[in-house]
């Protein structure tokens, strides 16, 4: 992929920085954000001076909050691709599968799809001013796969309902004694931080890291198997009259009547 439009990658000394460029939709994700942040991912996979990435958000506001809800309500889909997929899951496990540890630098709102996307991450620091949180039931979304089932590894099952039931959002501290994160900083000290952590981890053995990485996955590896079944189920709902409703309700500003789908 040539040029990029929704985000940023740069390379400095051993870290790779992609960062997400949507601040005008919180950066939401929409099909070619993700295309272009798997990309991305595999450029820093590839170049062999990059020994760990950092993955971040333009602003002070939102580090992701999940899928693009208002071109889902404006089009029915999340925008044409260059592969014509939406490669969401291929994301994930992307994410996980590069042999370099992943930083999520949290730097404001980690909601829905982009919650998803930190907890998939090797570690994440966040600002003292970043939330937490999802938000698929209230749209009518679920993430059936790592969303959930690794999140419940991360957390333990209690949290994890909590977290997807209630859509409440959680402060950086509290994510921080539920182990969410790994360390919570002033918002002002974030990407330095997590440069400071990328440059310690470069230190060490290539080698020992990725083999540690790959080990780490090992346990939750039929995770992926789930996320392509969820991925299918939500496809249905979403195309449903149900579905329809929370993209629509997101949009317009409203409560969702989700009661005449019970």
């Amino acid at each position: 992929m040539t040029g990029y439009e929704d985000i940023r990658y740069e390379v400095e000394d051993t870290t790779a920085i992609v960062t997400i460029d949507r601040p005008h939709r919180y950066n939401a994700f929409r099909g070619r954000t993700v295309e272009e942040l798997i990309s991305a991912f595999r450029a820093a996979w590839a170049d062999s001076r990059v020994r760990v990435v950092i993955l971040t958000a333009v602003g002070e506001k939102a580090f992701c909050t999940g899928g693009d809800v208002k071109q889902r309500a404006e089009t029915g889909d999340y925008g044409p691709t260059e592969s014509g997929l939406f490669e969401i899951d291929y994301l994930h496990r992307l994410i996980r599968d590069v042999p370099k540890p992943v930083i999520a630098a949290v730097n404001g709102l980690a909601i829905g799809g982009g919650h998803v996307l930190h907890v998939l991450c090797d570690l994440t620091i966040a600002s003292a001013t970043a939330r937490f949180g999802q938000a698929g039931p209230r749209v009518a979304s679920f993430d059936g796969g790592f969303g959930t089932t690794y999140l419940a590894r991360v957390v333990g099952e209690k949290r994890a309902r909590e977290i997807w039931y209630l859509c409440r959002q959680y402060d950086a501290e509290t994510a921080e004694r539920w182990g969410l994160v790994n360390a919570v900083v002033p918002p002002e000290e974030l990407l330095d931080e997590a440069k400071r952590w990328a440059a310690e981890i470069a230190e060490k053995s290539p080698t020992a890291i990725r083999f540690l990485k790959h080990s780490f996955n090992t346990d939750t590896e039929h995770q992926a198997g789930l996320a392509n079944m969820a991925t299918a189920a939500l496809g249905l709902l979403v195309d449903s009259e149900e579905g329809r409703e929370g993209a629509a309700a997101f949009a317009e500003k409203r409560r969702p009547d989700f009661g005449r789908f019970a």
